[in-house]
């Protein structure tokens, strides 16, 4: 018994029942690991057994509420998970096939274990209801005055973004924190005219906007509204109450929740933000609001405290504070008034919280990062196959913009490109201020170039001439596209740099798009790559992710401690169905349904990673209005939580600190997840992975719109099985 374990056994004895539940966790030995959302009936549906102990002999059985259904034998070894050098669990396979109902899977033997309640049914019983929870999410995550009211959000936030001030990039230092030092100012304005950024989604559990991540999350959304018109677009069925979902889960959104699954007003939403964001007339995009690092001598060191004493008295320039350094509502932003100030918004304390900062490109510079350029091509060239018949004259509009953009992108950066961090970022591509990890533009550029193929080939087939649209070559874009995805396959791929759909890579979109245009266009000569080939580079990629599943205990896909692990498994899982559309073979969805299963607690902590799916998912989530608005112990009935979001999940490291106003989430501290943290195979402290729900951390429990983007595809892919578009 662990020094914990003895010392919960004692703290239980005195009635504390929260150590109750460590010490009988403590001496538990054997667990079983489900998909909590369920499975989907006629399949062959696997959970697995984790134990320390040898299982000789034990037996599973499926309980239905009527009484047994299946009994069979333990399957065999998947792998091992190591927690210590001390303490190992065995995986072990557990294999059913059984009718639609409630279940529960009991082991008994020489271990015993009864898993979590889960569901068997059909797609639009285990899947709808979570669709419609991913919708709430983005309505709740809404900035400006065209929010959403519900259980979480009263009022609207940022207003003060309708005039806002452009900036130039500031200098970083080595810790990514801005160089400037007083008395210089720290910021330097652009120049240009001030700017209308409200609106769009912030980004995470603080308020920054990005348009790196919201023309990721655009793409996606539209992608969905135009494949998939019976899920996320018009034809998306209504639910004037609960949706249906499986019993093993409580159930619907909370107070003002969406009605529909019907994503087209949020896309729509999205594309506003970004048409807002690009200026077109003087060829500048403005790519962030909001500062997301501390003010190096700007409120904290030295410098600070022997001129003004930001503690104190207010009178030092040296005192800026920013919204990342307070834990508010949206709504508190524009009038904030910290402690001390005798004014709201206070220029020499505050004024970079209620007038946020908003930088961007300068009109010297012509050409655009390829990454942004390849995406946000994509965004409007989506926009304009969506309003084509609709609305033509805002399809022109995003068409014109689309082309414009795509022919600003800078191809000269090297692919990958640097990583941020690895030395001098001269030539790292612009994400945000800081740069985030991505690497990869060949791939962005593909999907850009693809969709202005598309956009191009319905304008002409609608009579582009009659209705004022853009009449350039579809085949030149489409050829275009052929070169950046043979980049991509020999650049990026080839030397070990590829990933699965992510913010930072979108080549699992990309080439599944690229080859459905390939055989729109009847195979065309001249390519640079053919669509036999691309479907060949595609298939490797996800086949690749297989012979990782087959290295690992869980079967998972991704490295467990690679990070942003919830957003790697749903980008796999559509990957997988991608791949199954393609090929019809049945290993292709038995991995799209295994690697849906780990994010939603077939893993090692038996926990989901997306809020609202499953009977055990994270509650102390990293979000000011979750934190400050919901409920910090699960759901039940009307509760608020935060509804569909996927937060990071496992990831090599946890976090720590607080915030003034922060509730505190566990209030205790305590960590009941630990004991499951590890790695696959024996134990090793370079791929260690540690999983905490905790507030505090936010490299596990923080959501983001990134990385939630994947899951409205995946249960997409799940409801409708293919993409109803060819």
């Amino acid at each position: 018994m662990t020094f914990i374990e003895k010392a919960a056994k004692k703290l239980c004895a005195v009635g504390l029942l929260l150590w109750c539940a460590i010490a009988a966790a403590g001496a538990q030995t054997a667990y079983i690991r489900v998909n909590q959302a369920g499975y989907e009936v006629g399949q062959t549906a696997r959970a697995y057994l984790m134990t320390t102990t040898q299982p000789t002999g034990a037996k599973f059985s499926v309980i239905a509420q009527d009484g047994t259904v299946h009994k069979s034998k333990i399957g065999g070894l998947v792998g091992s998970w190591a927690h210590s050098i001390d303490t190992s669990y065995n995986v072990y396979a557990l294999d059913f096939t059984v009718p639609a109902g409630i279940y529960t899977i009991a082991v008994t033997g020489s271990v015993s274990a009864t898993s979590p309640r889960f569901a068997v049914d059909t797609p639009d019983v285990l899947y709808s209801g979570l669709l419609l929870n991913t919708l709430f999410y983005y309505q709740t995550e809404r900035d400006g005055s065209d929010y959403v009211h519900n259980a979480l959000r009263s009022a609207p936030g940022h207003l003060k973004d309708e005039h806002a001030t452009r900036y130039a990039t500031p200098p970083l230092d080595d810790d990514d924190y801005i160089d400037n030092v007083p008395p210089a100012g720290p910021l330097v304005k652009s120049g240009m005219k001030e700017i209308d950024a409200s609106g769009g989604w912030w980004d995470a559990g603080d308020y920054q906007k990005y348009v790196s991540n919201s023309s990721y999350v655009t793409a996606l959304m539209e992608i969905g509204v135009r494949d998939f018109p019976a899920q996320m677009g018009s034809d998306a069925l209504l639910y004037p109450a609960a949706p249906p979902v499986a019993a093993s889960y409580a159930g619907s959104s909370g107070r003002g929740a969406p009605k529909s699954t019907d994503f087209t007003k949020e896309a729509k939403f999205g594309v506003d933000w970004l048409l807002k964001m690009w200026d077109s007339t003087t060829k500048t995009l403005s790519y962030q609001v909001d500062n997301s690092q501390e003010w190096d001598y700007y409120g904290s060191g030295d410098i600070a405290s022997t001129a003004g004493n930001c503690g104190g008295s207010y009178s030092s320039p040296y005192c800026l504070i920013t919204e990342y350094d307070i834990w508010t509502l949206p709504q508190a932003a524009d009038n904030y008034l910290q402690d001390g100030d005798t004014k709201a918004c206070n220029p020499l304390t505050t004024g970079f919280v209620c007038n946020r900062p908003v930088f961007t490109t300068l009109p010297a510079d012509t050409k655009m990062s390829p990454n942004l350029a390849g995406r946000l091509a994509a965004d409007f060239a989506l926009c304009a196959q969506l309003n084509l018949v609709s609305d033509p004259k805002r399809a022109n509009r995003c068409l014109v913009n689309a082309e414009t953009i795509y022919a600003l992108a800078d191809l000269s950066f090297s692919d990958p490109a640097p990583s941020p961090g690895s030395g001098s970022c001269s030539d790292c591509l612009l994400t945000s201020m800081p740069a985030n990890a991505e690497t990869s533009w060949d791939d962005d550029m593909e999907l850009g170039a693809t969709e202005l193929y598309f956009a191009l080939t319905a304008a002409q087939n609608a009579g582009a001439a009659s209705t004022g649209l853009t009449q350039s070559d579809p085949l030149a874009y489409l050829r275009q596209a052929t070169k950046f995805a043979k980049n991509y396959a020999q650049k990026v791929y080839a030397t070990g740099n590829g990933d699965s759909l992510n913010l930072y890579d979108v080549s699992g979109l990309a080439h599944f798009e690229l080859i459905r245009a390939i055989a729109q266009a009847g195979d065309p000569e001249g390519l640079a790559l053919s669509r036999s080939k691309l479907r060949k580079q595609f298939l490797a990629q996800v086949d690749a992710a297989i012979t990782q599943a087959g290295a690992d205990a869980w079967e998972f896909g991704e490295e467990w401690d690679n990070g942003d692990v919830t957003s790697h498994g749903a980008g796999l899982s559509v990957m997988a169905s991608e791949a199954y559309w393609l090929t019809g073979a049945k290993k292709y969805d038995s991995y799209a349904q295994r690697w849906l299963g780990n994010i939603l607690g077939a893993n090692a902590w038996g926990s989901s990673f997306i809020i609202g799916a499953g009977s055990t998912f994270p509650n102390c989530i990293q979000h000011q209005v979750a934190n400050l608005a919901g409920s910090l112990s699960g759901t039940s009935g009307e509760t608020p939580i935060l509804w569909g979001a996927s937060v990071e999940g496992p990831s090599n490291d946890t976090s720590s600190g607080t915030l003034e106003n922060m509730r505190l989430c566990p209030a205790d501290g305590s960590d009941l997840f630990e004991q499951f943290n590890g790695n696959s195979g024996s134990y090793k402290s370079s791929i260690y992975t540690y999983y905490q729900d905790n507030v505090q951390s936010y490299t596990t429990t923080e959501p983001a719109i990134d990385l939630t983007a994947p899951s409205f595809l995946m249960w997409s892919w799940r409801l409708a099985g293919g993409p109803a578009s060819n």
